[in-house]
């Protein structure tokens, strides 16, 4: 049988599984496997190139930065850092139109540069933000839609979890997809501040409870009384504990930009210091440092697990011939490769409808990344520009795994389908950033250029 004719089989057969609920990790290795066999005839062959790639692939340093920067978000998940951060963004906008939406959007901004996972932000501040929104008559739609919305900061402000798996794949330097998610990443956060102030004012039904409150004016009165200082905290002490955190930000991202740290180094000062910070002011606490431990544990071996697959299928489609096949077929169409482009970006939008991101990264980056390179896009933009369209799926039905995080998360009686539509105003504002970033490549490749 012809080597692209079995690598199409087998790409059709893993989106197949994939939608059936197959694990993705054990469909990438096993139809790899498959593949690599009918291709060269050869068992052995196979199961060689599958024990390579799981003692060779992993044990690269690069590697550490996995479950060191999942630790550093897990030592400060599992504390009260979150919280403290939400109360002292609150403190200074809440006299602006529906300023704890906006305050959520900052703490999410602030909490995405140590997580680095759009998914835990969503699990946090459904605990955080909701309750307050929902004692200050906001609606339960946007209370709850607002919290998946902006924990889509997650994947664009360093570190991002899907940034060191686009860089692993790719093979692109991660230090550099950080910095370039850095400018997209506060321009989304702007946006999504803008659009919340604009929809408080113009459209208040939306935002508060309007059996009870008529408008923002109505309800500002009793937003700016929100109650910053539980457990006897006021504004100077709330700020002694959140500076350590930025102070950490500050540390890490600055230290990869300014060359003094490598992305991996980073991710162990990183985690260093939020171990400090969480048990020092933050009430990590015993339980939550043992809760950590294994949050990271379970984590990073299912990601490395995915990682290992992944290299695993890009192999098998290198062999089989197909991505210098589909490669040649692409550069010989008579469209731009802006068409192209679009067309791929359709296709990734689409499948956020019924996939998770990272199925839809293992998917995709060893397909499409080769066929990008070769119509002369730069790497790390696209790295920007897929994540970024990919997270877009996080918010759209039926999957939306960040709108099922807030409804496991939250203890309200709130349906799904009402988070959602909490939820949609942000996703239309991606809209327009993704093609921002897309018209102006600059604002992701002017911070890596620096470097």
């Amino acid at each position: 049988m012809d080597p692209i004719l079995i690598a199409g089989i087998v790409i059709l057969a893993l989106f197949a599984f994939v939608l059936l609920g197959f694990p993705i990790a054990f469909s990438l290795a096993g139809l790899s496997v498959l593949g690599i066999f009918l291709v060269t005839g050869r068992f052995d062959i196979a199961i060689s190139i599958l024990a390579s790639t799981s003692f060779e692939a992993l044990r690269n340093y690069t590697f550490a930065v996995v479950p060191l920067f999942m630790l550093m978000g897990a030592f400060l998940s599992n504390s009260e850092m979150a919280k403290d951060l939400f109360k002292f963004a609150n403190h200074f906008l809440k006299k602006i139109p529906a300023g704890l939406g906006v305050a959520t959007v900052i703490a999410n901004a602030i909490f995405a540069a140590i997580t680095g996972v759009a998914i835990a932000s969503a699990a946090v501040f459904s605990k955080v933000s909701t309750p307050q929104m929902l004692r200050h008559n906001y609606s339960k739609a946007f209370a709850t839609g607002s919290v998946a919305g902006t924990s889509t900061l997650g994947m664009l402000i360093p570190p991002s979890l899907m940034f060191i798996m686009y860089g692993m794949l790719a093979e692109v330097a991660i230090g550099k997809l950080f910095m370039a998610g850095f400018i997209p990443g506060i321009i989304l956060a702007a946006m999504f501040s803008s659009g919340i102030v604009l929809l408080a004012i113009y459209k208040p039904s939306f935002v508060f409870d309007t059996s009870k409150k008529k408008s923002w004016k109505e309800t500002k009165d009793e937003t700016e009384n929100i109650d910053i200082s539980e457990g006897g905290e006021n504004i100077a002490i709330l700020t002694i504990r959140v500076i350590p955190i930025l102070l950490l930000i500050i540390l890490v991202l600055g230290g990869i930009w300014g060359g003094i740290f490598t992305p991996t180094e980073a991710s162990a000062v990183g985690s260093l210091g939020a171990l400090v910070i969480g048990f020092t002011m933050g009430g990590l606490g015993w339980e939550g440092f043992k809760k950590a431990l294994l949050d990271t544990a379970s984590g990073t071996a299912s990601v490395l697990f995915l990682l290992m697959s992944a290299i695993m299928y890009s192999r098998m489609l290198a062999i089989s011939g197909v991505l210098r096949w589909v490669t040649n077929w692409v550069g010989g169409l008579d469209v731009s490769s802006y068409v192209i482009l679009f067309v791929f970006l359709g296709i990734t939008l689409l499948m956020g409808c019924v996939l998770d991101s990272i199925s839809i990264l293992l998917l995709l980056v060893p397909l499409v990344v080769p066929i990008m390179n070769t119509l002369g896009f730069d790497p790390i933009w696209f790295g920007v520009v897929l994540v970024l369209t990919i997270h877009m799926g996080l918010l759209t039905p039926p999957f939306g795994m960040s709108v099922f995080a807030v409804k496991a998360a939250i203890d309200i009686d709130i349906s799904v389908q009402t988070i959602f539509y909490g939820s949609m105003p942000f996703l239309i504002i991606m809209i327009p950033h993704l093609f921002l970033i897309i018209a102006f490549p600059i604002l992701s490749t002017w911070l890596p250029s620096l470097m």
